[in-house]
């Protein structure tokens, strides 16, 4: 059990739930001033806002998300073996979340990332802004990916991987920035296979317009479809309403959100700028709020401009039993879980060390078959 047990805390989540979902929490990560209370809004009818949150490290979530987390590091110029080329003196390696000079290291002992590591019961959804992931897993899958792509990975019945940020460039500076997203599968698909699908960037669609720019990772907009989700997915069904929207505004720009069926959930996150208007009411800033899906909601910015996540999708209204990598619908689940990963190690780890980078190439992915894929 010691090295699962030394990992549970990985993607940083220590939250332990049986019962009704649950946002995750970080177990460690950066200092910061107690956030105020979530505060309940019934809202006139035409504000879409139902409840504000404080954005911690980890973004609190509803159904049928799980897990939201936001990395923005300023990575400096890479050594020559795609680790940063700074002292690590000073920092707690292994479990490095506080942001020191501007970049943390995770789990990473050389490399920044997330070493090898188990998950079963649910999807992790990867958006790459800038930067680069090199991926690897127990199904002998590879991957070099980021500026603008994304990995869509269902665990299902049980999957190793490792999620390392290369730092490839020694003569600048490798900032990354990304959102992992975790989003739950329903009993039904628990235990399906794993599976392992890339999003390229030039495959994701994006609204562009005089100063707006929305990336399309699930869930049509404005007529544009992205990539199917995985098969098992909770987002393979369109009814199902799972959207992805990351939107960028700038100072003065407006984008309507439209109207989805009433009872879905949908939370928008408002982590970057000093003000945006929803509705023509004044949303404070670093805030997830939860809104009323099934009203149109005009999302205007400050003189600063404004970024956001939108994460939307009908719930699946199904028990979670959460620790660490597993996320099942009972505690019998997660106990049967942790045994099967000692048993099976969930088909091995088939790389020469638990947190492997690729040679120095650009973006490729290499499926399990042994097929590889490049953008474009």
């Amino acid at each position: 059990m010691s090295d699962l047990s030394r990992r549970e805390a990985l993607k940083l989540v220590a939250a332990s739930a049986v019962g009704a979902p649950a946002a995750c929490t970080a177990p460690a990560g950066p200092a910061a001033s107690p956030a105020p209370e979530s505060v309940a809004l019934p809202p006139p009818a035409a504000d879409p806002v139902l409840r504000v949150r404080p954005l911690g490290y980890v973004w609190p979530t509803q159904d049928p998300f799980l897990f939201c987390v936001h990395h923005a590091d300023a990575y400096p110029a890479g050594d020559g073996t795609f680790g940063p080329r700074a002292s690590l003196a000073g920092r707690d390696l292994g479990q490095d979340f506080a942001v020191r000079d501007g970049w943390r290291m995770y789990h990473g002992m050389r490399v920044p990332g997330f070493p090898q590591h188990p998950h079963r019961g649910f999807e992790t959804v990867t958006v790459v802004r800038q930067g680069l992931v090199d991926h690897a897993d127990s199904l002998g899958a590879a991957a070099r990916y980021g500026n603008g792509d994304v990995q869509w990975l269902t665990a299902g019945a049980g999957i190793q991987h490792a999620e390392m940020f290369p730092l490839l460039r020694e003569d600048v500076d490798n900032p990354l920035e990304l959102f992992q997203i975790w989003l739950n599968l329903p009993a039904a698909n628990k235990m399906a296979q794993p599976h392992f699908s890339m999003l390229w960037g030039d495959a994701v669609p994006r609204i562009r317009r005089a100063g707006v720019e929305v990336t399309v990772v699930a869930g049509a907009l404005e007529g544009l479809r992205p990539p199917s989700p995985p098969p098992n997915s909770w987002a393979a069904r369109a009814d199902r309403a799972v959207a992805i929207w990351a939107l960028r505004l700038d100072a003065g720009a407006s984008f309507d959100l439209p109207a989805a069926a009433a009872g879905v959930n949908r939370t928008l996150y408002f982590y970057k700028g000093s003000q945006l208007a929803l509705n023509g009411r004044a949303a404070p800033a670093e805030r997830a709020l939860d809104l009323r899906a099934d009203v149109a909601t005009k999302l205007d910015a400050g003189v600063a401009g404004a970024e956001a996540l939108v994460l939307q999708g009908r719930p699946i209204g199904e028990p979670v039993a959460q620790h660490g990598p597993f996320v099942m619908n009972t505690r019998a689940e997660l106990q049967q879980a942790y045994a099967d990963y000692q048993r099976t190690q969930f088909g091995g780890w088939p790389w020469p060390d638990r947190a492997p980078v690729h040679a120095r190439e650009q973006r490729f992915a290499r499926r399990p078959d042994g097929t590889v894929e490049r953008p474009g």
